[in-house]
């Protein structure tokens, strides 16, 4: 009862001020806001940019297709992934909820809002001042006189301190930012410095981690893949060359089994001589008969075991994964 009879007697004083305004009219903080605001741009760019090289080589894969094994397409396919995950990651690094430009931004303004806060406060006690709202906060105020308005006499405020600071030496103007600064406000501000940069270290430490983890299993596929590719050739060289040795071999033989038949000349009966020819031509068509089995069975032979190295390098792939 008493207190509400001391507000009664000499009337309850209110401001308010307006931060935003405040804000758009410190120099210092209008330059650092355009400087951030062309480092997001630039980060934005890279981004941009990289998105149009993933999205070109997934169009070159897609018009290549036809012309690839299984193989290479699964592996190109790995590798685009790959490069789309690393961007999200560096975009998650930049404009995530915890990214630089939400940590920068921060650093920015929690500065000059140090200084409103202590001009404020000086304000408050010096000129009596009950509440001081801020017009930008989430509070509603449908109506405000302007003849509470703050703003003006604060802006000035930081206007004269931050001339004062420039004015002054190095160690005058130490020993003036330790006498006006508050020491609560101070601590909480190193605190929260000081948790942010474990934070970004932890970050930056798991995402140097799951980058090398990334790439080792991304080289050890590519391995595999240059293995699987080399062992197919080297089986196709194999049995084009087995191919070769068996056409050849067939060829030699028909030759000698034939000069026989052209340089005999002690069977001189037409009979003798025309069952040699017919026997002759029914030992070359067993014979091709054989060469066309062992060429198929060659190639069977050859199909299974390229089967085989696939089912291989699958069942690979899927323990690595």
């Amino acid at each position: 009862m008493l207190s509400l009879s001391t507000f009664a007697q000499r009337g309850v004083r209110i401001a308010y001020i307006d931060t935003e305004y405040i804000l758009e009219n410190v120099p210092e903080y209008q330059e650092a806001t355009a400087q951030l605001e062309s480092k997001a741009q630039k980060w934005k760019n890279e981004i941009q940019a990289k998105l149009t090289v993933v999205e070109q080589k997934r169009k070159d894969l897609s018009n290549e297709k036809a012309l690839l094994t299984n193989e290479l397409i699964e592996e190109r396919e790995e590798d685009i992934t790959f490069e789309e995950n690393e961007i999200l990651d560096y975009q998650q690094k930049r404009f995530g909820p915890n990214g630089d430009l939400f940590i920068q931004k921060k650093q920015l303004m929690q500065p000059v809002q140090d200084q409103i806060f202590a001009a404020v406060q000086d304000m408050a006690e010096s000129r009596k001042y009950d509440f001081i709202f801020d017009k930008s906060s989430d509070a509603v105020m449908l109506f405000s006189n302007v003849r509470f308005d703050l703003s003006e006499q604060i802006l000035r405020s930081i206007t004269r301190t931050s001339k004062r600071k420039q004015a002054q030496s190095k160690a005058e103007r130490k020993v003036a930012e330790q006498e006006e600064l508050i020491p609560e406000i101070n601590e909480e501000l190193e605190a929260r410095e000081k948790a942010l940069e474990e934070k970004k270290a932890q970050r930056e430490s798991a995402i140097e981690k799951a980058r090398k983890e990334k790439l080792a299993a991304r080289e050890a596929k590519v391995k595999a893949a240059a293995e699987r590719r080399q062992k197919v050739l080297d089986d196709r060289e194999k049995a084009k060359q087995a191919k070769l040795d068996v056409r050849n071999t067939t060829t030699e033989a028909a030759e000698s089994e034939t000069e026989p038949l052209k340089t005999d000349d002690a069977k001189p009966e037409a009979e003798s001589e025309t069952k040699t020819k017919a026997q002759l031509i029914e030992e070359n068509r067993q014979k091709k008969l054989a060469e066309r089995a062992a060429r198929k069975k060659a190639l069977e032979e050859r199909k299974k075991k390229i089967l085989e190295d696939r089912q291989k390098a699958k069942d690979s792939l899927t323990t690595n994964n």
